[in-house]
């Protein structure tokens, strides 16, 4: 019987055939999870386009740009995105204000993705696999508006433990998609 643990001499990269990825069709027809990112003003079109790859491997439902946040189509989002704006939906609100009024009337729980005075560590954030949410990313210096703030049903924030209190906004997308998907959505 072998090991599940090989050697390093044993370890073979797999081919992108041996990937079994879906193909566009597919993904397209392929059931979501109901999570929709909204981008309260994101300035970097590279981190959009890493959160759209990011959207993509979680199967996350849509993406909503709102505000300055860039849109495809847009080089430095193609570059880092590599066609997941073909894959994954997205809409484009002028204003964050009318994503979330929008989200709300579709009976989705308003999640800031924020460091606030009573946000619950994402280690201790549950929901239901029923629940609709909307994960509410903000600016990369200034975080999520008090506007949008004062909208939202809840506020989680990623633990952290050393000198620094911020994450890169892709770094904490794809933390808190692989945490929700992990628990909640993966079948």
């Amino acid at each position: 019987m072998r090991s599940n643990i090989k050697k390093n001499n044993d370890l073979k990269k797999l081919s992108v055939s041996e990937l079994c990825r879906l193909s566009l069709g597919e993904y397209k027809s392929a059931p979501k999870a109901s999570i929709v990112v909204v981008l309260d003003n994101v300035r970097s079109a590279f981190n959009v386009g890493s959160i759209f790859r990011t959207c993509d491997a979680f199967r996350v439902e849509a993406i909503y740009l709102c505000g300055m946040t860039a849109r495809p189509p847009h080089k430095d989002i193609h570059k880092t995105a590599l066609g997941a704006t073909e894959s994954v939906e997205w809409h484009y609100f002028p204003k964050t204000i009318e994503a979330i009024t929008s989200l709300k009337q579709k009976k989705y729980k308003i999640v800031a993705i924020e460091q606030t005075d009573c946000s619950i560590p994402l280690n201790k954030f549950t929901i239901n696999s029923s629940d609709k949410i909307a994960l509410v990313f903000g600016h990369e210096v200034n975080g999520i508006a008090q506007e949008i703030l004062d909208l939202c049903d809840i506020a989680v924030e990623i633990p952290q433990f050393g000198t620094k209190h911020s994450f890169n906004i892709i770094v904490s997308a794809g933390i808190v998609l692989w945490k929700l998907f992990i628990r909640n959505f993966k079948k």
